[in-house]
């Protein structure tokens, strides 16, 4: 009999499959040949299923149906989008992956859920993944999360943290390193941490970087008796970063900084190995060569998942705006969500920021963030130590007033002046307003004045 359809992989339904023992991976689909009105979009997807599992585009005596049933990727889920184009076949589809493949090994499920399948479709983007709760088990996670990191500073309140980006991004002395951190902590800076691109060169070690800072933090401390962390970049060659990270913790590092180019695998290495009992971070630009074909809640989920402390997160109100609205909104809420005993990761709405857009930032991503600012603190009219006040101020008022004017006028206080100076340098944004829940511009709100 022929079949064209493998029953192992077509009859099943979200509703049948096994939830602690299947990833489900989400991807969004679509793809056109023009003047081909019959596509076969279900032969395509089961190439992609057996691509992604167990099978090969020639069937082979050995792949058995017992093999394709305890191992092949399933299609659990077809959700085909119309549209008025006949040559365009365009849908979001689920597929379920059971873990029995390869149990815990970070880089095998990578290679399951983001590996040939986006060889086989025009274009094919990963959409979510849900992490069944057998797999699950098996991550720790952050080690601190947004409260831990609260904890560890001292800051009792539920706040926005604020976070020192050190510039220029290399060139400097470990010493001009040190000088810059002291600067910005008399200003009362929650956290600093090395430019991504910083790196072992001929002027700067990290071990001499660690020495200079947490000295100046030291000293700092005395005035404000608050320590900031510090999170040191190492990222480096796998046998060498995890050597690495130990020699920041015996030299009294307080932070560490690796960039996903680092592989998730060696980052999760890090996080989970209880000698390294500090903050780790998860940098991302690495990440933006892999944005059109995953998603940033999927790359903010797996960063989590391996146990990022903190991770940067795209925003429209950066300068690098990467990722639409909506996008970046949900990179931020899945690192915070409910996700059994996995802690939040703290999101980092990133990338050009400044004191103005404290209030944007704190109405759409909430107070369990921490937020990153080179030139938009360093960059500030009296210096790097107004700078750092200014954000500080920034975040209190984002906390403490409702509307723009109000912010405005917590700025003009006398104690606020470098707020009052940030915002007469940079401004603040005004937030675009929605026109989805009315049908006409003239049916919208609009204040009365009726004295």
């Amino acid at each position: 009999m022929r079949t064209y359809y493998q029953p192992e992989i077509f009859n099943n339904v979200l509703d049948g499959i096994d939830r602690k023992r299947n990833i489900i991976a989400t991807y969004y689909l679509k793809d056109r040949k023009e003047g081909v009105e019959f596509m076969d979009h279900m032969s395509l997807l089961q190439s992609l299923a057996l691509e992604s599992s167990t099978g090969t585009w020639e069937k082979v005596s050995e792949d058995t149906e017992e093999v394709r049933e305890t191992l092949s990727c399933r299609l659990v889920g077809y959700y085909q989008i119309p549209n008025e184009d006949p040559y365009v076949a365009e849908a979001v589809i689920q597929y379920a992956m059971n873990i029995d493949a390869w149990v815990e090994n970070v880089p095998m499920m990578l290679l399951s859920i983001a590996g040939n399948a986006f060889a086989y479709s025009q274009f094919l983007r990963l959409l979510d993944v849900f992490i069944p709760d057998d797999l699950l088990a098996k991550f720790k996670g952050p080690k601190f999360g947004i409260h831990g990191l609260r904890e560890l500073i001292g800051v009792k309140e539920r706040r926005p943290l604020s976070l020192h980006i050190i510039k220029p991004k290399m060139g400097m002395t470990p010493k001009q390193v040190g000088e810059q951190c002291y600067q910005t902590a008399i200003g009362g800076v929650d956290m600093m941490k090395d430019d991504e691109m910083t790196s072992d060169v001929y002027n700067s070690k990290f071990t001499d970087r660690v020495k200079y800072v947490m000295e100046a933090l030291e000293k700092a401390k005395e005035k404000t008796g608050k320590k900031p962390i510090y999170l040191c970049s190492i990222t480096d060659e796998s046998y060498k970063v995890h050597d690495k990270a130990r020699k920041l913790v015996e030299i009294g590092g307080n932070g560490i900084l690796i960039t996903y180019s680092q592989g998730l695998s060696s980052f999760k290495e890090i996080t989970e190995d209880p000698a390294i009992n500090v903050p780790v971070m998860m940098h991302g630009s690495h990440m933006i060569a892999g944005m059109h074909h995953i998603s940033w809640p999927v790359f903010g989920k797996l960063s989590r998942l391996c146990g990022a402390d903190l991770m940067l997160t795209p925003t429209i109100y950066s300068s690098i705006p990467m990722v639409s609205h909506e996008e970046g909104l949900r990179t931020a809420q899945v690192k915070l969500a409910p996700w059994g005993h996995i802690k939040p990761t703290a999101p980092m709405p990133c990338a050009g920021v400044y004191p103005g857009t404290a209030p944007i930032l704190v109405g759409e991503y909430g107070p369990d963030i921490v937020i990153p600012a080179g030139g938009g603190m360093l960059g500030h009219p009296d210096g790097y130590t107004a700078g750092a006040l200014s954000w500080q101020q920034a975040i209190r008022g984002a906390m403490d007033t409702e509307t723009d004017a109000e912010f405005v006028e917590f700025a003009k206080r006398p104690e606020n002046k470098e707020l009052k100076r940030a915002l007469e340098k940079w401004g603040m944004p005004k937030r675009p307003s929605s026109h989805w829940l009315r049908a006409s511009e003239a049916l919208r709100p609009r204040p009365m004045k009726l004295d």
